[in-house]
């Protein structure tokens, strides 16, 4: 038996783990979703693709995973309780309460800073006001009021604004033309989210009540007014998407939006009327797959 073997493929899985819980901090999937916004929002302004794009994303990269890392942090007693989350780093004991903490401070001082100064301070401040919207209102909101909901909407939509920034500069505070653009872009991500998060608070709606976390399905218990709010931000996320359509060349894109918006809106409606798990997963599917064409017609059509 050879024990050195042994004990270095030990090692090496231990740092492999090590490393995968980091990374796990950092919520991966949401932050490549917002990390595409970003770039849609800064190459829609006229941003080229370069160093100044890429500085952009690793600065936006490094505030959300400081985010994400404390969001972990305040919430890993509650998330011990939901079987969704207890296997996260934290309430699984495989990351410390310090380590993370140490994480988070790390990568926020360093993100805001390095966008600062690698883009510009407009850009800073709103990585900033990024990460204190989600930190210190969204997460100790959520075990206190379903009003949680919309902070957190306007806290995942503010990333645009950064990519805004990048191209404009600190010194063009207007919002004619690319600022337009860039608004409309923030309302159709902040409106997005409404029926995304109503759905995963249904499907959840027992995990969220057991950890007293104060999303509407498990607040309220029938899912009406979850379902009504899907339906109204689905809804008016249609004639929003169009908007962009003024400058399009083609009449594909009014097309491929409407059936995009309808079938969003469709989903939601079924949602709304049956309330059950099935039809909220079926939102759910729908929400992951809408945003991303959504973003990439966007692009096009601009």
């Amino acid at each position: 038996m050879n024990l050195a073997a042994i004990s270095y493929e030990v090692r090496r899985t231990g740092v492999w783990t090590r490393l995968a819980d980091y990374v796990e901090l950092a919520k991966p999937r949401i932050a490549v979703l917002v990390l595409v916004c970003v770039a849609v929002a800064a190459l829609s302004a006229g941003l080229p693709a370069g160093l100044t794009l890429f500085s952009t994303l690793l600065g936006t990269a490094l505030v959300a995973t400081s985010a994400s890392a404390f969001n972990q942090w305040i919430e890993r007693h509650s998330d011990a309780l939901m079987p969704r989350t207890a296997d996260r780093p934290l309430p699984s004991g495989r990351l410390s309460a310090g380590e993370v903490f140490s994480l988070g401070t790390a990568t926020a001082i360093v993100g805001v800073i390095y966008l600062g100064l690698a883009v510009n301070w407009l850009a800073a401040l709103l990585g900033f006001v990024t990460w204190f919207l989600y930190v210190c209102v969204y997460t100790p909101m959520k075990t206190r009021s379903v009003a949680n909901t919309l902070v957190g909407a306007v806290a995942g939509a503010v990333p645009v604004l950064i990519g805004w920034a990048a191209a404009v500069g600190s010194n063009r505070w207007d919002f004619s033309g690319s600022g337009a653009k860039a608004l409309t872009l923030f309302a159709i991500v902040f409106m997005w989210q409404f029926p995304h998060f109503m759905a995963i608070a249904w499907i959840y709606r027992a995990q969220y009540a057991a950890a007293n976390m104060k999303m509407l399905p498990a607040v309220e218990g029938s899912g009406r007014r979850a379902g009504i709010q899907a339906v109204v931000w689905s809804a008016l996320l249609i004639p929003l998407s169009l908007l962009p359509a003024v400058s399009a060349s083609a009449g594909f894109y009014v097309t491929a939006m409407l059936l995009l918006g309808a079938g969003y809106l469709a989903s939601s409606i079924a949602f709304c009327q049956r309330r059950d798990d099935q039809t909220a997963r079926r939102l759910l599917l729908t929400s992951l797959m809408y945003l991303p064409a959504v973003l990439g017609l966007y692009m096009w059509a601009i």
